[in-house]
């Protein structure tokens, strides 16, 4: 599958068994898709929220057991819904997310944010249990913790970026509460109070993906493996913001060829 997307975090890798790559690919593609709606290009908002409900339609349509019209549906029925049984809210939760993607711009509280990642990154993880065959509560759980702490980490090393597309994903209060202002990420500018900020919410991130990183040891063989390079791919990048003093705006941390190599060690 072409990807023209740089990620810092492996999808569906040549680590993964030769059996769960399509459909890991099927749901990627589908993500990838809707993600680029609600992104990508010069559209305004209701062509992008538009072509999020023509998917969410197709969705429905998978739902009464008829066939989508789409090529990208079809994919995604023969090669993941059905040999896998998967559920569909997922599906259905990662279009709320994209479509909220269109309309807001700012989040009042951690709360806010954190049932923006509970509908924008936690589905993917909970489908990637489901290609396992692990959906017990507490693996589900713990699912949910690393897919939030990393669209936590991508929020705080794309804060410059997003700014660009006039989003920002730090909590309006938690600004008002280290005394930094729009105008101040607007310039680019890393003071103390910044710092304080940002190890603050970073801080949250690594917590959540420590208490779900057991799910690395709980997977077993390649699928275990591969997680648990995702969750020591999350820490490093918090261990580069710090590094940097959490200076954004200069230039958004990514993962060298020595830091993989390191991963690979550590998660071996």
């Amino acid at each position: 599958m072409s990807v023209n997307h740089y990620e810092n975090f492996p999808v569906g890798s040549i680590l993964l068994p030769k059996r769960l790559r399509r459909p890991i690919h099927a749901i990627y593609a589908f993500a990838r898709t809707a993600d680029d709606i609600a992104d990508e290009g010069d559209a305004n908002n209701e062509s992008r929220l538009q072509g999020l409900q023509n998917l969410r339609d197709e969705l429905d349509l998978i739902q009464q057991n008829q066939s989508p019209k789409s090529e990208l549906m079809h994919i995604l029925v023969r090669e993941a819904i059905v040999p896998f049984k998967l559920p569909l809210q997922p599906f259905y939760d990662l279009l709320s997310a994209f479509s909220q993607d269109v309309v807001k711009k700012r989040y009042e509280n951690f709360g806010e944010l954190v049932d923006y990642a509970r509908r924008s990154a936690n589905p993917v993880g909970r489908l990637m249990l489901h290609l396992y065959g692990e959906t017990d509560e507490r693996s589900l759980a713990q699912s949910d913790g690393i897919c939030t702490a990393l669209q936590l980490i991508n929020f705080w090393q794309d804060v410059a970026i997003d700014w660009q597309k006039d989003r920002v994903y730090i909590p309006q209060e938690d600004l008002q509460k280290f005394g930094v202002s729009e105008t101040q990420i607007a310039a680019g500018k890393v003071d103390f109070a910044f710092q304080r900020l940002m190890a603050h919410e970073c801080e949250r991130a690594f917590k959540m993906l420590k208490a779900g990183s057991p799910l690395g040891r709980t997977l077993k063989g390649r699928v275990g493996f591969e997680l648990r390079m995702i969750v020591l791919g999350g820490q490093t990048i918090l261990q580069k913001l710090d590094a940097c003093k959490y200076d954004v705006f200069t230039q958004r941390p990514i993962l060298q060829t020595k830091d993989w190599l390191m991963m690979l060690k550590k998660a071996w």
